[in-house]
């Protein structure tokens, strides 16, 4: 079980603070609107409220004990600035920070935080992509233009043998596991028979996914 701080319970930050407590882990929400942390401090291990721009009151919270600690505040960047200034102040190390605008990331950097966020530009990202390549249920970027996905194995694959699947992308696109319902296929052969309903894990850049994309419709 990890510890993890989230400071700014808007809409970000409290459905990151609920879903990391489902998981298992110990969290705390912080804010400095009474009525929000009471609305989810019965979901939590810990509700403070706190002005994040009080280096004292982030002291008091003993945040330097937590694997990392994330900067949800909205559209006030003067206080995700200045709470971020505070918690490097304190030695905090794995600080992640939602940044709301160019100037906001800009300056972040600067900063040198663990991770800057994009939560409605890496969502819109994903949605969009979704949108135009419907067959992939899941993906991953991995940087570099390069990507895993998960796609459903559809009727006319059926019988299809991997390696012919793969055969114009040979050596830029791997397949890395089939799920057959509760089974797992690692690494399969070539000669892997695909049936409807497989799914497909895949890895490989942009454009030779691209060019199976006639074949997985």
């Amino acid at each position: 079980m990890a510890q993890y701080a989230i400071i700014g319970l808007g809409s970000f930050g409290i459905t990151l603070a609920l879903q990391l407590a489902k998981m298992g882990n110990e969290v705390i929400g912080i804010d400095n609107d009474r009525k929000v942390v009471e609305s989810v401090a019965s979901s939590l291990s810990h509700a403070v409220i706190a002005d994040a721009t009080d280096e004292v009151a982030l002291e008091e919270l003993s945040l330097a004990y937590y694997d990392a600690v994330v900067v949800a505040i909205g559209e006030d960047m003067k206080a995700s600035l200045i709470c971020v200034v505070h918690l490097k102040n304190l030695g905090l190390q794995n600080i992640w920070v939602k940044a709301t605008t160019d100037e906001h990331h800009l300056i972040l950097k600067s900063l040198g935080v663990s991770r800057i966020i994009h939560p409605e530009e890496e969502m819109g990202v994903r949605t969009a992509r979704t949108l135009y390549y419907p067959m992939i249920r899941e993906y991953m970027s991995l940087g570099d233009r390069q990507y895993v996905v998960e796609i459903p194995a559809i009727e006319k694959l059926s019988g299809t043998v991997l390696s012919d699947l793969l055969s114009e992308v040979t050596g830029h696109v791997f397949c890395l596991l089939i799920k057959r319902r509760e089974k797992l296929y690692p690494s399969p052969h070539e000669q892997f028979v695909i049936e409807q309903g497989d799914m497909l894990v895949l890895a490989g850049d942009r454009l030779s996914l691209t060019k199976l994309v006639p074949r997985l419709v």
